[in-house]
């Protein structure tokens, strides 16, 4: 999960662990526990000391709670009772690690390495929030990151609290769950043993997903970390099942037309924010605008629940009630997904080549998006840009 000027942007976290430094992470935890907890919380999205001392607290327990937890899949596999399902999923996450490593030149550090093995791993509550007459996302600072379009609890109740807090000033919001998160290579992340859960494409999508995110990070640019993550972690997928199984196996063609869904969802929320930034824009007074927005909501629902069913089959977009915050939580991962696709395409469907472009290109500006548009040799009316709502 993931300057403007002035604002200091981060590249390249570091320092990063190597494959076994994870190890010696958890060591200093009995003698430095709150060191360690205060620097969970500098070091990943969701752990920020600009936030309550209780926030703070929570926020470190957990995550030093799931790196003191942590074990080598290497010695998982080894146990002579462990079932076959979990050990072919366990095997695909160190090759998938590998390849982005190897083929992706991803900085993978000691991530994925380690399952944690938590009774019951905590649960990461994402809320996001917006103006009711505005799509622009309401944002948190927090060190190293910058303004982030989102924040983290892993506490329900405490997310629910800020929640009603906002809607109480006037905003909407939206709280959910999140599959995975990063530290951003500040530390070796392990597997969250519900990820074992979803299939292997899946599973393989969020692994290089979150690898890209130790790998490159910019300051403040929630939209372009995230909807370049994923991208990557979807032409990763494809590339690792097309590189171990073939192009025309199964599961590349699953994650193929995985990709390709997420374009169309791209391009439908689009042309929404579109036209939600029209209606915003107008003369009309406040309440009417809330009034219409209302009617816009529905009817983009509606003709969202048209669209074919492999398109809508991975989201939620169907059924959770829409507003401002719902749609700006989907925009962050959507953001000019096609146009990552056009420089992949223009490289010669070179994914390591891309992803090496887009994230030079995308620090030379302050709009990352504009850097990568300068990449294409088409002219830009040739794209359907988002605005550029995650601005910090």
């Amino acid at each position: 999960m993931r300057g403007r000027s002035g604002v200091t942007r981060l590249q390249e976290p570091s320092p990063r662990p190597s494959s076994t430094e994870w190890e010696r992470e958890k060591k200093v935890l009995p003698t430095a526990y709150c060191l360690l907890a205060t620097v969970c919380l500098l070091a990943t999205v969701f752990l920020l000391s600009a936030c309550s001392p209780t926030y703070v607290l929570r926020a470190g327990y957990e995550e030093a709670k799931i790196l003191w937890h942590r074990r080598p899949i290497e010695e998982v596999l080894r146990r002579p009772d462990l079932d076959a399902a979990t050990r072919e999923k366990l095997e695909l996450v160190l090759r998938v690690r590998r390849f982005a490593e190897q083929d992706l030149d991803f900085k993978v550090g000691g991530s994925y390495s380690s399952i944690t093995e938590l009774a019951s791993p905590p649960v990461v509550y994402v809320l996001t929030a917006a103006p009711r007459t505005k799509l622009e996302p309401y944002t948190w600072w927090f060190p190293i990151v910058g303004r982030v379009a989102y924040k983290g609890y892993f506490d329900a109740e405490s997310a629910k609290k800020e929640a009603q807090s906002l809607e109480a000033q006037g905003y909407d919001t939206y709280v959910r769950t999140a599959v995975a998160f990063s530290t951003l290579g500040w530390f070796s992340d392990p597997l969250l043993p519900h990820l074992l859960r979803y299939e292997k494409e899946t599973l393989t999508n969020v692994i290089i997903h979150e690898l890209f995110h130790s790998t490159f990070y910019l300051s403040g640019e929630t939209a372009l970390n995230e909807s370049l993550a994923n991208f990557a972690g979807h032409r990763g997928a494809i590339a690792f099942f097309a590189k171990e199984q073939g192009k025309e196996a199964d599961a590349t063609h699953h994650a193929v037309a995985t990709w390709e869904s997420e374009l169309a969802i791209s391009n439908f929320l689009a042309e929404g924010a579109e036209r939600l930034n029209a209606l915003y824009a107008s003369p009309i007074s406040e309440a009417e605008k809330l009034r219409q927005r209302e009617d816009l909501f529905a009817r983009l629902q509606e003709e969202f629940r048209n669209l074919p069913g492999p398109v809508r089959q991975n989201t939620d977009l169907g059924f959770v009630k829409f507003n401002n915050a719902v749609l700006l939580q989907s925009l962050v991962y959507l953001q000019e997904l096609a146009l990552f696709e056009r420089v992949y395409q223009q490289n010669g469907q070179d994914l390591r080549v891309t992803v090496a472009h887009i994230t030079e290109a995308a620090k030379k500006e302050d709009d990352p998006f504009a850097g990568v548009r300068e990449l294409v040799s088409v002219s830009r009316n040739s794209f359907r840009p988002l605005p550029t709502f995650f601005r910090g």
